[in-house]
């Protein structure tokens, strides 16, 4: 469970909120056949970084970013 380490509810609501954000600006760019891995992967990298946050936004970023340099170094 990528978020049981949260326990505060409001840290639980924005890292809920920040996977969600940072999956639609995502989504269309993954292969179906690979949604459900890299939305897993998307949500243990929010709850890796929400306890660095310093908001939803903060956190969308910083999720985005480091799923991107992942991404890229598996392509190419």
């Amino acid at each position: 469970m990528p978020f049981s380490s949260l326990r505060d509810p409001s840290d639980l609501a924005r890292a809920y909120a920040a996977l969600e954000a940072a999956w639609r600006e995502i989504k269309n760019s993954v292969p179906e056949a690979q949604r459900e891995n890299a939305r897993l992967d998307l949500a243990y990298l929010v709850a890796d970084l929400a306890p660095l946050a310093l908001d939803e936004d903060d956190l969308r970023e910083n999720v985005l970013h480091h799923f991107r340099q992942r991404t890229a170094v598996h392509v190419t």
